[in-house]
């Protein structure tokens, strides 16, 4: 085992905006221990509401992945982890599931202090985190091999085996849902894990160590170290005894990722990467369903989801009785405090991003594209934008073509079927997309047409833990949730007997 300085992190006392107080981890959580990095280097963590510093966290090194490593390994090893009934660890899940729901109020409520999103958005994140883990409980003992009859001569089966220890590395935007999309289906295949939550949003992925903790889950299963990727996240990616890496993130970030996977040990990856999503409106849709469904599509979260669908194309007969009606609809929306219940769109969840959107808002300004409404920031504190409609654009323009993950949405008109599909498929990223009409044969046809991981029809960003989720082109690829997501957390054996 490598020799490491233990030193235990004590807990922060947090009182919420909302009045609820509790205590935070704030330490490495390896070997079911919250720890100390090697070097006592902290994260600030901020509300993005406020711009104020909530708490730090431990920062941890290549050190802390090398023991958690060997914590891992000894636990999928040297225990019973990977062998036992998975009935077993079904179990171990539901537990879970039951302790998260029993504090779903607490981590809604650490969800929007860390990243920003309202609360009400925050509730349904919990929601899905917990779905996603009782599914994974109830389909612990139900992933198996198939037989296959080559003849009287032989028999021949497949096993599916967990895979070993498994690197994970998540986003900002969905802190606590990316995480249980990734942690409960490789725990209910026998693996273990070490998760990196993003830098900027830790809080959760600690907490929710805890209550994995609570509930007997064995030491060395779950670890968890925040810390920048340049560290904690190289050294899970390049680690040769970390077996599979899942990363979500940037497109950029994930060609790097999968370069230095593949380089180090041939890992097993899964990649949910960007994407500039296409949201066509056909002349038949219906106006008053379509509004809130190009609201979700775009604004919901504050347009931090990668799914987004941030390129509106509005067929020519509707455009001209939809715009005014998306105008108004949108000054409507209400952006503030994310604790304030009647606010639709909250904070942006770090200082960067928001300068990044406002970076592409004047781009956009810049290239001559014309503003319908939104464009501007909002308050002196905290990091605010309004809801920021384009229209006029060209599809050669930067803010067409590049991921903006903020509340930024381009709207550009089409003259039929083959023209709208044409401008969405004219992307390098195919994650999701989006069709709105009335005829079920329109809605058939062109999903079948759209290069896209996930096609939404008369809704938007509308997830269901039963329904697998992921990107094709350079968008990534492997799939998060559904029955798909465990052939990414297991290997195929085959057993061939002469007989």
């Amino acid at each position: 085992m490598t020799k490491i300085n233990f030193e235990a992190a004590e807990p922060a006392t947090i009182t919420l905006p909302n009045g609820i107080t509790y205590n935070q981890p704030t330490g490495l959580f390896i070997n079911n221990e919250f720890m100390k990095s090697q070097d006592y280097k902290t994260i600030k963590v901020e509300n993005p509401a406020t711009a104020e510093i909530v708490c730090e966290v431990s920062s941890g090194t290549s050190e802390d992945v090398e023991y958690a490593v060997e914590s891992a390994e000894h636990a999928f090893n040297d225990t019973d982890w990977a062998t036992q009934d998975p009935k077993i660890r079904g179990r171990y899940l539901s537990k879970l599931a039951d302790l998260m729901e029993e504090n779903l109020e607490l981590m809604a409520s650490i969800e929007t202090l860390d990243n920003g999103k309202t609360l009400a958005l925050s509730r349904g994140d919990v929601g899905l985190a917990i779905n996603c883990i009782r599914d994974a409980a109830s389909y612990a003992d139900k992933i198996n091999g198939r037989t296959i009859n080559s003849g009287d001569g032989y028999m021949n089966f497949t096993v599916k085996e967990p895979i070993g220890v498994c690197g994970q590395i998540i986003p900002w935007n969905f802190p606590l849902m990316m995480l249980s999309w990734k942690i409960a289906p490789a725990l209910a295949m026998g693996n273990v894990i070490i998760l990196k939550p993003a830098s900027a949003t830790p809080l959760n992925a600690l907490f929710f160590a805890s209550l994995c903790k609570k509930v007997g889950i064995p030491a060395g299963v779950v670890n968890i170290i925040p810390g920048p990727g340049r560290t904690v996240g190289n050294a899970i990616t390049t680690h040769p005894r970390i077996r599979k890496a899942a990363f979500t993130g940037s497109t950029e970030i994930g060609k790097d990722i999968a370069i230095k996977a593949s380089g180090s040990n041939l890992k097993k990856i899964t990649l949910e990467l960007g994407g500039k999503s296409a949201h066509l409106v056909f002349d038949d849709a219906n106006i008053e369903k379509t509004l809130p469904n190009l609201v979700n599509g775009i604004f919901k979260n504050a347009g931090q989801i990668c799914s987004s669908g941030s390129r509106i194309y509005v067929q020519e007969g509707i455009y001209d009785k939809l715009m005014p009606a998306f105008k108004k609809y949108v000054e409507n929306l209400k952006v503030g405090d994310p604790f304030d219940e009647s606010n639709f769109q909250g904070a942006i969840t770090n200082r960067e991003q928001y300068e990044t959107i406002l970076k592409y808002i004047k781009i956009g300004k810049e290239e001559g594209a014309k503003i319908l409404t939104g464009g501007e920031t909002i308050g002196n504190k905290g990091y605010f934008i309004k809801p920021t409609i384009f229209y006029d654009v060209k599809e050669d323009m930067e803010i067409v073509r590049e991921e903006i993950f903020g509340p930024v949405v381009t709207v550009s008109k089409f003259k039929d079927i083959e023209d709208g599909v044409a401008m969405a498929n004219a992307s390098e990223f195919g994650l999701g997309a989006g069709i709105e009409t009335e005829n079920l044969s329109t809605a058939l046809k062109v999903a079948k047409m759209l290069k896209s991981g996930t096609v939404w029809i008369n809704t938007y960003n509308d997830f269901d833990s039963r329904v697998p989720f992921g990107g094709v082109k350079q968008s990534g690829y492997g799939r998060e949730m559904g029955e798909e997501v465990y052939d990414c957390y297991t290997e195929v054996k085959a057993i061939r007997i002469k007989l």
